[in-house]
């Protein structure tokens, strides 16, 4: 696989090894996963980094640099980091401050082995009694040309290397924002065409959520409803919108909920029948609304998910008792029209605000 961040992992291993570089990138399977991993670098911010996965070999290649093993040669008698350090030293690193523990545990090996089933080795390894952890060493010393050379601070560059084309793309994005902040009236213009252009099936999952939310929680904002126990005496309340939590977490959780009515929306990049109907159970089949990063329309959005429970269940009263679920369906086209409501009763700074607020949340960015 190449893409523009390989050019820079090439450089990295020429500075390394000189014109042997090539040699031992393709002798290496590590090497060759953080060029798979490293493929959003040149995306933008609106392209989702892989950082658990990364992290964990990062923190394990490290340990195995400052305890000067590339040189000492004799890591097979290290006792082992500890969990607890290595978790630790993650969360320290940029985006990582709320990183759990799947990858180094389990994740990073079963993907590993995913894009390299011919490759006997794993790149972690753990005891599970001791909680003690090591880089496999067998994937850090590389024979090219009869030679044996150790691609440990190679490894930690290229992370680095990402890493730093991620923060730089993110501060961009942030600095853009918080710029368009404070243009003043007549340019609202260009403050409109930046939101739009966020609305992109290209986006990335987090940043389509934030920009829905925005959109979505202000084009209900102004928007009323009476309560009561008697028609004497009703109350008025503002439809408010809240988010349940940080996004794409994979947590279970339900994205959006709205206030007093109860509405629950979830937000999705995918067509996949069995995530709307999982979503669906985990509520007990309560109605929910889907908020989808595409441009097709609702009709055949519908369609498209029908066919599948179909092809899924073949039951008809199964099926229509998930599709009877599904309150609401919002594509892009609903959510670009929604956001001119929206601005045309005056919150276009306030929507932008709430993207600026949100973004700075989910990607941890303080500066």
């Amino acid at each position: 696989m190449e893409h523009e961040f390989t050019a820079q992992i090439v450089q990295i291993l020429q500075a390394a090894f000189g014109e042997d570089g090539m040699g031992i990138y393709e002798r290496s399977p590590l090497l060759q996963y953080l060029n798979i991993k490293t493929r959003s670098a040149a995306q933008g911010s609106k392209s989702r980094g892989s950082f658990a996965n990364l992290y964990a070999v990062y923190v394990l290649v490290e340990d195995y640099l400052k305890n000067s093993f590339d040189t000492t040669n004799n890591y097979a008698d290290y006792e082992g980091a500890r969990f607890t350090d290595l978790l630790t030293r993650q969360r320290q690193l940029p985006f990582g401050s709320k990183l759990q523990n799947h990858a180094l545990i389990s994740r990073m090996n079963e993907e590993f082995r995913r894009y390299f089933p011919q490759v006997d080795i794993l790149p972690i390894l753990r005891d599970a009694q001791t909680n003690r952890y090591w880089i496999n060493e067998n994937l850090l010393k590389i024979t090219d040309k009869q030679k044996t050379v150790n691609i440990a601070r190679v490894v930690l560059a290229v992370i680095d290397q990402y890493v730093a084309a991620k923060q730089s793309a993110l501060k961009i994005f942030i600095e853009t924002c918080e710029r368009l902040q404070t243009i003043a009236g007549e340019h609202d213009a260009t403050v409109s065409i930046f939101i739009r252009e966020l609305l992109s099936p290209q986006s990335d999952a987090r940043i389509f959520e934030i920009v829905s939310y925005a959109i979505l929680r202000y084009y209900y904002y102004n928007q009323i409803v009476y309560f009561g126990f008697d028609l004497d005496h009703l109350q008025e309340e503002n439809l408010l919108l809240f988010k349940t939590g940080r996004t794409n977490a994979n947590d279970g959780g339900i994205d959006f909920v709205m206030r007093p009515l109860g509405r629950f929306f979830q937000v999705t990049e995918t067509l996949d029948v069995k995530k709307y109907f999982l979503d669906i159970d985990k509520i007990e089949h309560y109605p929910i609304s889907f908020v989808i990063k595409s441009n097709e329309e609702v009709a055949s959005l519908l369609f498209r998910l029908r066919e599948g429970a179909i092809k899924q269940y073949g039951v008809k009263t199964i099926v229509e008792k998930y599709m009877a679920c599904i309150e609401e369906v919002i594509n892009i086209p609903i959510l670009l029209e929604r956001f001119e409501a929206a601005k045309s009763q005056g919150h276009l700074r306030s929507i932008l605000g709430e993207i600026v607020a949100q973004s700075k949340i989910e990607f941890n960015f303080n500066s």
